[in-house]
């Protein structure tokens, strides 16, 4: 495998071929996410209340075997036969770094890291590293790990030689590796949190940039050689004040979620009042401002996350593949590079699921059914009788707010979200840990198993749409 970097717009090899690289993300591995594993709340919390519950022991044995089973050589070899030539990594700077303990790092969660890269040079993917959840968080959201909505990265000192400290550490490992491609700086940056605003003048570009630039000098003090990935504001979604021109091998990483790939609508179809189909696929990706500043400046797009969300739709999964399809169509046409969202789960957004009648998947039904109905959201607002008893709640501190003069109606989301699953959700981890108390370690590891991906079935239609993109067997 050679080293890649961006040469005349395009990603290209040590002999100057391009190269198009497509594949998965490792979502949940080694940064959990609630829908992904079947978990509950902020990851540090879960591993905190598990802790408390079954013992220090039992639940790092828990979490291990979690580890173990969710990803694995065989994962790889199976992304490597659908097509796939890239794998995103996302990772928790928790599995490297302890808050108590800063600039020390953790030799085991290197040791599975490097573990990853071999693999991939073994069956010929390359490598981005992800940086998923970061010190001081850089976007209130749980896929950050995030428990408390806060934002400290981008005016704390401490947090961001912590960040910097880490990439580091992360260049001086594996600039020599071969199956590396390069640094995704910072997953889905959000510098602000009133939503209400969505110009790009908004957004605190000259925090999101001097973070960028500061890493980015690090790294290079060590590797002048990888491929830097950056993305915009808001989610990856605004990139308007994004400064792209402070090294030339760098790639505008964009996220492209867009409606008709997910819920249960038809596809091609009406969704939220405009009729979808592969044109406006096309019109949407061409109107995104990652996709006008890379052309601005010359530079490849690489679309970090996008995906099929089907959880709750099953009889959708058609639907949802169709758009997949074209959404591909689309990026392969613009000779756009891709990762989609997400490699294997319960039943969400997975290319592999659990099989609904795994004993893990059976175990944790009582909370699943708990956070279907009490600290899960869908669209605009959460589906579940908490949720629908939440909105009767902002619609009286809408009215109140009005009466004294006050014309600013509350966001349905992220008034759901953040109470819900930044509040509501820590304390179903006591239950979801409570089913595990009495299990020996035997027992846990057996349930476990069923994240290893020969215990998992293939979501056909979404694979069959990828392999289609992907020119695998």
């Amino acid at each position: 495998m050679q080293i890649l970097h961006v040469a005349n717009g395009q990603i290209v090899n040590e002999s100057g071929q391009p190269i198009h690289l497509r594949g998965f993300n490792i979502g949940g591995w080694l940064n959990m996410e609630d829908f992904i594993n079947g978990s509950v709340g902020a990851e540090h919390n879960l591993r905190a209340t598990m802790g408390r519950i079954l013992g220090r022991e039992k639940a790092q044995f828990f979490f291990d075997r979690l580890l173990d089973y969710f990803f694995t050589e065989e994962d790889v070899q199976a992304m490597a036969d659908l097509g796939a030539n890239v794998l995103r990594i996302p990772f928790n700077y928790r599995h490297f770094e302890r808050d108590e303990r800063p600039f020390e790092y953790l030799e085991a969660g290197f040791r599975r890291l490097d573990q990853a890269l071999d693999w991939c040079a073994r069956h010929g993917l390359y490598v981005i590293l992800d940086f998923h959840a970061v010190p001081g968080w850089h976007n209130p959201d749980w896929h950050s790990d995030n428990a408390h909505v806060h934002i400290l990265l981008y005016q704390h000192k401490l947090f961001q030689d912590r960040f910097v400290g880490l990439w580091e550490q992360m260049a001086r490992r594996y600039k020599d590796h071969p199956a590396l491609a390069g640094y995704d700086l910072m997953n889905e940056p959000l510098t602000r949190l009133e939503y209400e605003q969505y110009d790009a003048s908004y957004y605190d570009w000259e925090a999101l940039n001097a973070v960028y630039r500061r890493a980015a000098a690090a790294i290079r003090q060590i590797d002048s050689q990888h491929i830097l990935f950056v993305e915009g504001d808001n989610f990856a979604c605004e990139f308007d004040g994004l400064d792209v021109t402070f090294d030339d091998n760098l790639v505008v990483s964009t996220h492209n979620y867009m409606p008709p790939t997910g819920g249960g609508k038809p596809y091609p179809g009406e969704i939220d009042g405009l009729y979808w189909n592969r044109d406006i696929v096309a019109a949407e990706f061409g109107m995104h401002s990652g996709t006008r500043l890379a052309f601005k400046h010359r530079k490849p797009i690489f679309v970090g996350e996008f995906g099929v969300w089907y959880a709750g739709y099953p009889e959708a999964v058609a639907y949802r593949a169709a758009a997949l399809d074209d959404q591909l169509g689309v990026f392969d046409s613009a000779g756009v590079h891709w990762a989609i969202w997400t490699w294997k789960d319960i039943a969400s957004m997975g290319t592999y699921n659990l099989l609904p009648q795994a004993e893990y998947v059976q175990c944790i039904q009582p909370i699943l059914q708990a956070k279907h109905q009490a600290a899960d959201w869908e669209d605009e607002m959460p589906q579940g009788a908490v949720a629908r008893a939440m909105k009767t709640t902002a619609d009286t501190i809408d009215t109140e707010l009005m009466r004294l003069g006050i014309h600013l109606p509350i966001d349905r989301r992220w008034f759901a979200q953040y109470t819900l699953f930044g509040y509501l959700a820590q304390f179903l981890q006591t239950p979801y840990a409570n089913l595990f108390k009495d299990k020996s370690e035997t027992e846990l590891d057996r349930m476990l198993q069923a994240f290893q991906l020969s215990q998992c079935i293939c979501n056909q239609p979404v694979a069959t749409a990828l392999k289609k993109h992907l020119g695998g067997a």
